[in-house]
């Protein structure tokens, strides 16, 4: 059962106003509205005579926000996000799960988990839409505490009073080998082993590499030869080229641990700590039922890769 309701509730220069700072021009504005440009410029002059300021700047290339227009747009951007709330709980106590969940990911998660949890979401609650931000992990964590995402799926999410977990497992500390590479067989790694052999390595802006930086900054001194990129893909590419070791978690391969294509080796040194994945929501922000739905289907879907990985991707 759909609700009667079928526009937004924003007034239209609101919502007009809204897309021109979006698009940047009021003929792209248009385009993306479906409306006349006449229409969008007409409402625009309407809000700046009503609230006595300009919003926008004329520049040569379009429309450029004032700080006034900076300040509108915020908070018509919140009152959207807060209509999308209001809306849901309706249709949720009209019996019907529909609604918009914006999650934050990291890229390691779009070519694992993520596009099977995408499919079985359509399937068993097609009403749900979703808005997928892929960032750094600590722009997820960030995005989560603003606001500006509903849920997240994060690794090694420090503890915050701003943000709950959900739901969590631990990570073991190792690498990852090709199925033929002279460590494969063995099971597990030392740091002092895994030295001996070239090391691919994440960038800086990962949790991971910020790990051995912290705690085995002679890892990577005493490495022979070293790779340091930005791209996961590279990593695991390399990988399993069988040249190289790569420092990851069981999560971030699973897909090649699955597909026998790469063999994960916990690092056995007592002081290696296991790193850990989290699914977790804002504390402060309201917790409603399609949230709920995508939060346990995203944990479902995490559990999945993992036991998959775990099923194959060892000696």
């Amino acid at each position: 059962m759909d609700l009667p309701m079928r526009g937004s509730l924003l007034p239209a220069a609101l919502r007009y106003a809204d897309q021109v700072a979006r698009s940047g021009s009021v003929q792209r504005a248009s385009k993306e509205l479906n409306v006349a440009a006449s229409a969008v410029i007409r409402q625009i002059a309407l809000l700046e005579e009503n609230i006595g300021t300009a919003l926008f700047e004329r520049v040569p290339r379009g429309m450029r926000l004032t700080p006034a227009g900076d300040a509108l747009i915020a908070l018509v951007r919140r009152w959207k996000a807060d209509e999308r709330r209001v809306v849901t709980e309706i249709q949720q106590l009209q019996g019907v799960n529909q609604g918009h969940v914006r999650l934050a990911v990291m890229d390691s998660h779009v070519n694992g988990f993520l596009p099977g949890f995408i499919a079985d979401l359509a399937v068993s609650h097609p009403r749900i839409s979703l808005d997928i931000t892929v960032a750094s992990p600590d722009d997820v964590i960030q995005s989560l505490a603003a606001g500006q995402a509903d849920l997240a799926a994060v690794f090694n999410l420090p503890p915050r009073r701003d943000l709950h977990i959900l739901w969590s497992a631990e990570l073991p500390f190792g690498c990852v080998v090709a199925p033929d590479h002279d460590l494969a067989r063995r099971g597990s790694t030392s740091l002092q082993e895994a030295v001996a052999y070239p090391i691919v390595l994440q960038s800086r802006a990962l949790v991971i590499r910020r790990f051995l930086d912290a705690r085995y900054d002679w890892v990577l001194e005493g490495s022979r030869k070293l790779v340091e990129t930005n791209s996961l893909q590279l990593v695991k590419q390399l990988a399993r080229s069988g040249q190289y070791i790569a420092f990851t978690s069981e999560l971030d391969a699973a897909p090649e641990l699955e597909a026998g294509e790469l063999v994960f080796l916990p690092v056995r040194d007592k002081a290696a700590e296991p790193q850990s994945v989290s699914v977790a929501i804002n504390a402060s922000a309201p917790f409603s039922r399609v949230t709920r739905i995508v939060a346990d289907g995203l944990t479902t879907a995490v559990q999945r890769a993992l036991e998959n990985a775990r099923a194959v991707g060892t000696p």
